[in-house]
């Protein structure tokens, strides 16, 4: 099956469908789709190894992920990669997955890049003021950062806005009357925690209340549950809690649960960013901070590397989405 073949059928140039299948972004995103799907229908498959030596690509992207975290332990995070990966897969461009110390001297991807080995990197759980970004940019490195830069900095990135999704779950329980909100945060400096950190903390600053609840724990159920154990053995326990995490959101639903506070006469408020794990035993409907589907993230990312890779411009290619918040049957409401 040819390229004239789909030209012919959708009354275009062969060079628009080769474009189109290339993913150059001088081709409108609805010829695209057009061109895209009559492929798919047609079972036409490029020619893999003739594209790369015409345009000098690699066809594989490096996802670098941190080594001394648990990413892997998290649906989300893993959802997301393997969405990712199968969008690109559709577009014969391999996914590769490298562990980095973010914050050693010398960084593992580097091996890759230099052998040309990757066409670009997805960099995920980016620091606040990440050195590494810097680095690549001056290296003239194409990449994608998985987490909202700095200002200015002239560099393709995807995110959430993770400080209005813990700042808008802060003040519905404020407007329900809580006074003692408490949030479980994770342990590090990464940009998207720091920043769902820091919308609780205006949202409490806001109405003239305390942080006395700030508990720093590592994303786990087990520390979900000790946390919120101990919390509620407190002589004046949070009457709501905020998880930035949903596996120690699962632990501390856990702990409410068998201590008969997740819900009736004497409940604790809970939201859970990105809900509760698929796996969890918690049949509550559990208030969450939603952040759109795994799908649409994985497309949207998948979509933005390889306009990367074809030569748009990285800082046109710098977005936010917005998280939603889910009330679920857990934010009650509190009189002092």
């Amino acid at each position: 099956m040819s390229l004239k073949a789909i030209a012919a059928e959708l009354g275009i140039s062969v060079t628009t469908v080769s474009r189109a299948l290339g993913g150059f972004s001088d081709v409108s995103a609805e010829t695209r789709m057009r061109v895209e799907m009559e492929a798919q229908r047609r079972g036409y498959r490029p020619n893999t190894q003739a594209r790369r030596l015409k345009t000098g690509k690699i066809d594989a992207v490096g996802l670098v992920f941190p080594e001394h975290a648990a990413p892997f332990n998290s649906s989300v995070f893993m959802d997301m990669v393997s969405c990712i990966s199968r969008e690109l897969a559709y577009h014969d461009i391999d996914l590769l997955l490298i562990a980095d110390n973010e914050r050693a001297d010398s960084h593992s991807y580097m091996r890759l890049v230099k052998s040309r080995r990757v066409d670009a990197l997805i960099v995920t759980h980016t620091l606040n003021n990440d050195p590494r970004l810097m680095h690549l940019l001056e290296a003239g490195i194409p990449f994608l950062a998985l987490g909202q830069v700095q200002s200015g900095l002239p560099c393709a990135w995807f995110d959430f806005d993770n400080h209005a999704g813990t700042r808008q779950a802060t003040q519905h329980l404020i407007a329900l009357g809580h006074q003692r909100i408490a949030l479980l945060s994770e342990d590090n400096s990464r940009a998207y925690v720091t920043a769902r950190r820091q919308g609780w903390r205006d949202a409490l600053s806001e109405h003239g209340l305390p942080e006395t609840w700030l508990r720093l724990i590592s994303p786990t159920r087990r520390a979900g549950y000790q946390a919120v154990t101990a919390l509620m053995s407190l002589p004046h326990p949070p009457t709501a809690i905020i998880t930035d995490s949903d596996l120690s959101g699962d632990g501390a639903a856990m702990s409410l649960q068998l201590s008969g506070r997740l819900s009736g006469e004497h409940a604790v408020s809970l939201v859970v960013y990105d809900g509760l794990p698929q796996d969890s035993i918690i049949e509550c409907d559990v208030a969450a901070v939603l952040q759109s589907t795994r799908n649409h993230v994985g497309r949207q990312v998948a979509d933005m590397i390889r306009k990367l890779i074809t030569g748009v411009s990285p800082d046109t290619l710098q977005m936010l989405w917005q998280p939603t918040f889910h009330p679920g049957k857990t934010t009650l409401s509190h009189t002092s």
